[in-house]
This record gives C-alpha cells, sequence and structure tokens, in this order.
C-alpha cells in the first residue's frame, strides 16, 4: 500500500484486477449476493453468536477463492472498528442480567450482546470489503446502477471513492512538507487543528476543479459504462448458491446442529 493510500482504496481496485471465479461475477450477482448476506447477518436476535458463526464462511470462501491477502482487508477493517466498539462497550453497562456461567464468572446479557455486535461487524464489513475487492468500487456501484438503484446515488458511491483517494494524497503532501520543515520536532494540537482546515480548503478547491474539468467533458450525473454487464450461468448459480445457504443459516442454527452430530457420534 502506498503512502498515500491511506483508506486503502487504491489496494483495492488493484486487487480486483485478478483473475478468479469471483473476480469474473457479474457486479450484480456480487451486490446481491452481499446485500442479502448483511440483511441476514443483521436479522438475528441481539445476543446471538452461535447462530451466526456459520455464516463466516461467505467472506472466507470469498477471500480463499478470489485468493485476497487477509492483512490488507483487516487493516481497513481496523478504521471502522472504533465505531463498533463504541456501541458495543455500552451494553455491559446497561443490562447486568446474568445469562450464563462459565466456571466462578457470570456472564450478563450485556456481554453477550456487545460480543455479538462484535460479531456482526466482522462479518459484514469483512464481505462488504471483500466483494468489493473481487469486482472493484467502480464495477459494484455499475452493478446497484443496473439493479434500478438511481443513477445519482450510484455515481456518488464511485466519487467518494475517488475524492477520498484525492483527500489521501492532499494530506500525505502536507504531511511530508511539516516533516520536511519541522525537523520530526512535535507539533502543538493548535498547529493541527489549523492544518486540518487548511487541508480542508486545499481538498474543496482540487474538488471544485475536477467538477469543472468532468463537467466541460460531458458529464451529466451518470457512470460510464466501459462494457456491457453480462449476467451469466455461473452467476445465477452462485447467487443461488450464496441465497440457499443464507436461508438453511436462518432457518437452522447450524453451528448447534453440528456440534450435536459430532457429540453423538
Amino acid at each position: 500500500m502506498s503512502s498515500a493510500d491511506w483508506t486503502g482504496l487504491r489496494s483495492i481496485d488493484e486487487l480486483s484486477r485478478l483473475d478468479t471465479f469471483v473476480h469474473r461475477r457479474d457486479p450484480r450477482a456480487m451486490a446481491l449476493a452481499t446485500l442479502a448476506y448483511v440483511a441476514v447477518v443483521m436479522s438475528y436476535p441481539s445476543g446471538s453468536i452461535s447462530a451466526l458463526t456459520p455464516l463466516a464462511l461467505y467472506p472466507a470462501i470469498l477471500i480463499a477463492v478470489g485468493r485476497l491477502p487477509v492483512r490488507p482487508l483487516a487493516r481497513r477493517m481496523l478504521l471502522a472498528a472504533p465505531f463498533a466498539l463504541a456501541v458495543a462497550a455500552a451494553h455491559p453497562l446497561l443490562n447486568r442480567a446474568p445469562v450464563a456461567e462459565v466456571g466462578p464468572c457470570h456472564i450478563s446479557a450485556g456481554w453477550m450482546t456487545a460480543l455479538s455486535i462484535l460479531l456482526r461487524f466482522v462479518l459484514t464489513v469483512s464481505a462488504v470489503l471483500a466483494a468489493m475487492a473481487c469486482v472493484g468500487v467502480d464495477r459494484l456501484a455499475v452493478g446497484l446502477a443496473g439493479l434500478g438503484v438511481a443513477e445519482m446515488v450510484a455515481a456518488q458511491l464511485s466519487l467518494l471513492h475517488r475524492y477520498l483517494l484525492v483527500l489521501g494524497g492532499e494530506a500525505t503532501r502536507m504531511a511530508r512538507a511539516v516533516a520536511a520543515r519541522g525537523g520530526g520536532a512535535r507539533l502543538p494540537l493548535r498547529t493541527w487543528a489549523g492544518l486540518a482546515g487548511h487541508l480542508l480548503m486545499r481538498s474543496l478547491d482540487r474538488a471544485d476543479r475536477i467538477h469543472w474539468a468532468m463537467a466541460s467533458r460531458g458529464f451529466e450525473g451518470r457512470l460510464p459504462r466501459t462494457r456491457r454487464l453480462q449476467f451469466r450461468a455461473a452467476d445465477a448459480v452462485f447467487l443461488g448458491v450464496c441465497a440457499a445457504g443464507f436461508a438453511a443459516a436462518r432457518a437452522w442454527n447450524l453451528a448447534v446442529a453440528l456440534g450435536r452430530l459430532t457429540g453423538a457420534r
């Protein structure tokens, strides 16, 4: 990952250029499968843990079949982890009713809810990142537009991806300039506040120039489609297998069933 790629989106686009079974899938099939997966994960009651574990197979299979490196994806996940931790941290304090015992320790319902929130976060974010790495952000936006999502919304997703790269480049150049002039000395907090404001102004100015450049080339809010979308039989099989697996995981607690089966043997 380059120093300017603080968001990790550029490396995700580079991963989308691989040629595997999941990379060749139509972006509409990948978008539908991932949206269905997120909906199923979020549909479980609060405190569910064992029932969610079989759903880890979907992102794991995408990563394995797509030959995606785990460490870069995990690094991107850490960017959003503080938000999930902030939500989960409040539950052990709000709900202290005991629901299980592990030796001499009592586990409260709040801890079970917190663990469930963190597990849902890992599952959904890893699935979305893997899907983005397989089809690319721009192709995924085109696929969403092909599914009937408003062209403006799909275009905003693609443009957000591009402007984050622009913002990252501006921030990296400013950091290098500060390091070159400061000699490694620590800057006071008020200096960093001024630099943040300066970064905002530079980013707005750069965005304005990009906007007028796009408008002069005829951009009217619609995503350019360099190649035609083709929904093949393999895409239907991929989507059908995913849907069947998600439905089975939601209908039955596969982890408990597997535990009983192995215990009976």
